[in-house]
């Protein structure tokens, strides 16, 4: 697992043993990036189930000014201050569950990433406390990787949506409904 480009690319960073744990792989965030390069200069980011922290610190190695890890696994956000500290960034950290970071998460941003373990059916709920927390600065999304075309609910919209094999990430964005 890499850096793939900006500011840390080629950077190599530590990742997880075995197949318990199953990280976004090169490709998709290739082209995940590739898609959210308009937004990043200067975003603030949340890395909602940070694993080993590779979607925010792709942020920040593409311009994002700052990013928030959080992750309920404390061998998750082990790896992740590891990685950070291997590259000299300074960045907050949260043990948290997802509800508990996203209800005590300050400021807003303007992207938000979610990836949780595929067999979890999060992303209405967090769609939900980030409507109601009003966390997403205006022209903000919220990025879902799951293994199912997730829909948008009521508030949302579903502005990208794009299949990698098993792979899916969606892009939703605050309807102005």
């Amino acid at each position: 697992m890499r850096v793939i480009a900006g500011k840390y690319r080629g950077r190599v960073l530590a990742g997880f043993r075995g197949d318990a744990i199953r990280p976004t792989s090169d490709r998709v965030k290739e082209s995940l990036f590739a898609i959210l390069t308009p937004r990043l200069a200067g975003a603030r980011v949340l890395d909602l189930f940070c694993g080993s922290g590779a979607l925010g610190i792709e942020a920040l190695s593409r311009g994002a000014r700052a990013a928030v890890f959080n992750d309920l696994s404390r061998e998750s956000l082990a790896l992740c201050k590891k990685n950070l500290a291997a590259l000299g960034i300074e960045a907050e950290t949260t043990l948290r569950d997802f509800r508990a970071a996203l209800l005590g998460a300050t400021g807003k941003f303007e992207i938000i990433f979610s990836d949780p373990p595929y067999r979890e059916r999060y992303t209405e709920e967090i769609l939900r406390i980030v409507r109601e927390r009003d966390l997403l600065r205006e022209g903000g999304c919220v990025v879902a990787e799951s293994e199912r075309e997730e829909e948008a609910p009521e508030g949302w919209v579903r502005a990208d949506l794009r299949s990698y094999g098993r792979t899916k990430i969606a892009i939703f964005e605050r309807s102005n409904l």
